[in-house]
């Protein structure tokens, strides 16, 4: 498509914006900007911004968009309860790494619900790349359980789920939202750093801490065994 037409399309979906649209685009990157620093505040962010948006998929027909939102909420609710729920307790909800296993098992169940509801939209529906747009649905719910569980990797799982979409609303014509799924993955990539470095330094600190309260322990010998 040339650059002309690029452009006009994009300043058609900026003219066409409402205040409601804008006012859930900011709080979506208030929830990712906070999200990136741990800061609870940031599923009231994710709440009300899926909640402008539920609306928003309604009103234009979008019901599964809509349906979606729904998830999103409660989602927005677990995530606040979690993270509130371990705030102050000796046993915190600290940033911790799945294992291969779960990872791979976790894909697996993203491939197969990506296949089933894919062949169903394809065979059932008019949609517009149903296995990508299968793809891209399933993957931002495990990914949202994932934060929700302070996952370090969740990060690296945006990566892929929003560069889809990327291409995705690119191929729709959804030129606005493909630009803020970009500014999405490079806030994503700026996450994923600074969790791994919040997460180094609690193993860190967690391992010395540890130590120390070995060393306090009566008969505790740090070179040889006890007998």
């Amino acid at each position: 498509m040339p650059e002309h037409d690029i452009g006009s399309a994009i300043a058609a979906s900026l003219a066409a914006m409402s205040l409601w649209e804008i006012a859930a685009v900011i709080l979506a990157l208030a929830y990712l900007l906070l999200a990136m620093r741990e800061k609870i505040s940031c599923w009231y962010a994710a709440f009300a911004s899926t909640a402008i948006y539920l609306f928003l998929f309604w009103d234009v027909s979008l019901l599964m968009e809509s349906a979606l939102q729904v998830f999103y909420l409660a989602m927005a609710v677990y995530g606040w309860w979690q993270w509130q729920h371990h705030r102050d307790r000796q046993q915190d909800l600290h940033i911790h790494r799945w294992s291969l296993r779960r990872h791979l098992l976790a894909i697996a169940a993203v491939g197969a619900l990506t296949l089933v509801f894919g062949y169903t939209l394809q065979a059932n529906t008019s949609a517009a790349l149903p296995y990508l747009d299968s793809f891209t649905t399933w993957g931002a719910v495990l990914t949202t359980f994932m934060v929700t569980r302070k996952v370090l990797e969740n990060w690296l799982y945006w990566i892929v789920v929003d560069g889809a979409s990327i291409y995705l609303y690119l191929d729709r014509e959804l030129y606005l939202t493909a630009l803020l799924f970009l500014v999405y993955v490079i806030l994503v990539v700026i996450g994923f750093f600074q969790w791994l470095a919040i997460y180094r330094r609690e193993q860190t600190t967690g391992r010395h801490g540890k130590e120390q309260v070995q060393a306090a322990q009566p008969g505790f010998n740090p070179v040889m065994p006890e007998r």
